[in-house]
């Protein structure tokens, strides 16, 4: 039988990052200060990214660990009309930035996904938010990309620049983000 191997130290250096204390803070305090408000949380990334953001927008409307209200999370990747006639009229970077200038509001806070932090769509959603006035948390690895530098706060995986690993962190910190949200919120340990 094979011996458990050690976690790599890449994987290590991703993890710590992850639990940051003051990006993690910061990034609790806004989004549960614009949830207690009545302002909404935007998510939005392409690929895997799209179901990141709907996963997470799953969680806060419905429930991550703990029976309580819902949480208004919109993931601006699901409506398909939206999107391909965005995408058709607009054209595909504008998928995102032109839902953001529907439905956002100033208070609101928009979670931008992106791997590699270059997306045009996702660039162009999170212009959308500041001249709105909507905060912006961004999940991004690598060295983070044009993202890193257009957010309000960037949670970036930079101990790797594979996909894959990126995308596995970024659920780990939107299920920390969740859970810490709901404690915050709703009370708890």
């Amino acid at each position: 039988m094979a011996t458990p191997r050690a976690r790599s130290s890449s994987s290590q250096t991703a993890i710590r990052a992850l639990f940051e204390a003051s990006a993690r803070a910061r990034a609790v305090d806004l989004v549960a200060e614009a949830l207690a408000g009545g302002r909404k949380l935007l998510l939005f990334g392409n690929g895997g990214s799209a179901a990141d953001a709907q996963h997470l927008a799953a969680e806060f409307v419905g429930r991550f660990q703990r029976e309580r209200r819902p949480l208004p999370a919109i993931a601006l990747t699901t409506d398909t009309s939206a999107l391909t006639a965005i995408a058709n009229d607009y054209g595909y970077d504008q998928v995102f930035a032109r839902q953001v200038r529907a439905l956002g509001a100033r208070g609101d806070v928009a979670l931008a996904i992106s791997t590699s932090g270059r997306s045009p769509s996702v660039l162009r959603a999170v212009e959308a938010c500041r001249e709105l006035g909507i905060e912006t948390i961004g999940l991004t690895g690598g060295d983070g990309g044009t993202l890193a530098g257009l957010v309000d706060l960037c949670l970036r995986v930079s101990a790797s620049t594979d996909a894959a690993r990126i995308q596995e962190t970024h659920i780990l910190i939107g299920h920390v983000l969740c859970e810490l949200v709901e404690r915050r919120l709703f009370g708890g340990s």
